[in-house]
């Protein structure tokens, strides 16, 4: 098959797209021909090396994955050839207490498809387990239905199952223009919240509230937490979705009023942060920490796009042989929504 790897870490050039061996399925294992990939932080992070993390070369990154069934290992009784379908990206063992329990993005030895340890979708196939296979929503194309799963699992845990967000709060969104956030923006609204986006441009703002959102903040011009206090009438907001970290994030604290949730899933800008401690007890504040979400959320959220209340957002689709360019384009941040590659 033709797929795009990378031998060595490095820049967007160490990525290839050559000749590379087709994948072999275990008994429980679905072959998916590859139709559409999203591109994703992570693929960068996986291409450029991470301390401490050791990925095995040649790689091959993509974690939103779209495509049809082409083949079938021994015991899969639930999946048929020829199925269109989108892969759930959480691997795990199954048999743990957490992932027993519906919490398998707790599980141990928990594996994202195209992260650091197992092959992803910047091929003309890929295999998976068959428990990461879901059928692919009705009238939806291959590129939407890629836009999915990693962005909008994340969020929705976030939201949804640890913040907890109720009708009438306050939502901030960190980066609205990214993936993630564009995501977020939708669930903060389906759960009910008066939503607060930012972005780095007024377009970017824009597309937001065409998403939802209720208000904007440019913070390349304007000052984050004096126009969350003037927004909120000093009270602050209930939930900060935050996926920045670094110098970002030591300024968010002050923004979340009494009894509030930050909830954050990345540090694109730095991982090592300070915080004022005194705003955490005598504000009670909670921050919580995020990884992926569960098998059944995803089910979930599928259901919402079906019902029209959850949309992906596509900004540009770009041929796999070009994935190079598309990480470009990914880390020059001129993107709202979601970078796909197709075969």
């Amino acid at each position: 098959m033709k797929a795009v790897r990378f031998h060595e870490h490095g820049g967007p050039e160490v990525l290839r797209y050559e000749d590379a061996p087709d994948p072999v399925i275990a008994p429980h294992e679905v072959l998916v021909r590859v139709k559409a990939c999203a591109l994703n932080h992570l693929d960068v992070w996986t291409r450029k090396g991470m301390p401490g993390v050791k990925v095995p070369l040649p790689h091959i990154s993509g974690c939103d994955i779209a495509g049809e069934v082409a083949g079938l290992g021994s015991i899969v009784t639930r999946i048929k050839t020829g199925q269109p379908v989108v892969v759930s990206p959480g691997i795990s063992c199954g048999q743990c207490a957490h992932c027993l329990s519906g919490r398998d993005n707790l599980c141990r030895s928990y594996e994202i498809v195209g992260g650091y340890r197992i092959d992803g979708g910047y091929a003309e196939y890929v295999k998976v387990p068959e428990v990461n296979i879901l059928p692919l929503p009705e009238g939806m194309t291959f590129e939407a239905a890629a836009a999915i799963p990693l962005t909008f699992l994340t969020a929705w845990n976030m939201l949804v199952t640890l913040a907890r967000v109720r009708t009438g709060e306050d939502v901030l969104v960190m980066g609205a223009g990214s993936g993630v956030g564009s995501a977020a923006v939708q669930i903060a609204k389906l759960c009910g919240a008066r939503v607060i986006a930012t972005a780095s441009t007024g377009d970017k703002l824009g597309k937001a509230k065409g998403l939802g959102a209720d208000e904007g903040i440019d913070y390349t011009t304007q000052d984050l937490v004096a126009e969350v206090r003037r927004l909120t009438a000093r009270r602050g907001v209930d939930v900060i979705f935050e996926h920045v970290g670094g110098p970002v994030f030591e300024k968010l604290i002050p923004a979340l009023a009494a009894g509030g949730r930050l909830v954050t899933c990345g540090a694109t800008a730095g991982y090592l942060v300070q915080t004022d401690l005194r705003y955490l007890f005598m504000r009670q504040v909670a921050i919580m920490g995020a990884h992926m979400g569960s098998k059944a959320d995803l089910f979930e959220i599928l259901r919402e796009v079906e019902r029209g209340r959850l949309r992906p957002v596509v900004d540009r689709v770009f041929p796999l042989k070009e994935a190079s360019e598309a990480q470009r384009v990914m880390e020059d941040r001129k993107v709202f929504g979601k970078l796909v590659l197709v075969t």
